[in-house]
């Protein structure tokens, strides 16, 4: 259900960005939107398929299929022994996933251009992985909370997991908060929880921006950045940025 307090509305700030203003707040994906992990999650995923004698996947697969929690997205590949597989590929994440974890260009910057108590993630990387890598890039100090899969009593594309970051954020949903995403799920969830849709990249390994339909689109994380401190020309609306 949504947040308690979701009547509490913050004005946003006063840079005006066409026809929408800046956010009051962000929540920020993880995974291909603020860092590259597809390393460690494919070997991981080989893994796992490794053990039930299915073909390997390339990065470029797990790119394409890795969009659900792995309690929905492992039944239907694996069949009735899905734990196993999930056993199986967690222990591998485990080795390998800080080693291989890349922030994407501008990203660090851009994390840094907001007030770290109006910013969060939420991701569908289960919590416990997605925190061990925000602390290992040093990034705690950047985010308010931290919402994982497993976090919150569903995962994305329900809004559960953004309602409960509001939660802690002390806000409720509304256009000046904006989701970051990079997926067409990732703005499904956000037009489900009430708040600005906003793709950031060209959505090419989820079927392109047209498909994503995100309320904003920003090719790059210099021009979103831009926005917060004012010298973003424009939050550009779906396929003309």
């Amino acid at each position: 259900m949504p947040p308690m307090n979701r009547s509490a509305r913050l004005e946003p700030t006063s840079i005006l960005t066409g026809s929408h203003n800046a956010p009051s707040h962000i929540l920020y994906d993880w995974d291909n939107t603020l860092v590259d992990a597809w390393s460690g999650i494919t070997a991981a995923m080989n893994a796992a398929l490794a053990a039930f004698a299915m073909p390997d996947w390339t990065e470029a697969d797990t790119r394409a299929r890795a969009r659900l929690p792995l309690p929905l997205a492992f039944p239907p590949l694996f069949g009735p022994d899905w734990t196993r597989a999930r056993d199986i590929f967690y222990a591998t994440l485990a080795a390998t996933h800080l080693a291989t974890l890349r922030v994407l260009p501008g990203r660090a910057a851009l994390i840094g251009a907001f007030p770290a108590a109006r910013q969060a993630v939420v991701s569908n990387k289960s919590g416990a992985f997605l925190r061990a890598e925000i602390a290992h890039l040093g990034w705690e100090a950047h985010f308010a909370t931290s919402i994982g899969a497993g976090d919150a009593a569903a995962d994305k594309p329900h809004p559960d997991p953004l309602w409960l970051a509001l939660n802690r954020l002390g806000v409720g949903p509304g256009p000046a908060i904006w989701y970051v995403g990079d997926t067409a799920l990732d703005m499904q969830a956000a037009r489900a929880a009430g708040v600005t849709a906003v793709l950031l990249g060209d959505a090419a390994h989820d079927g392109g921006i047209d498909q994503a339909a995100p309320d904003l689109h920003f090719l790059t994380a210099e021009s979103l950045a831009g926005v917060f401190s004012g010298t973003g020309s424009c939050a550009c609306p779906p396929g003309a940025g």
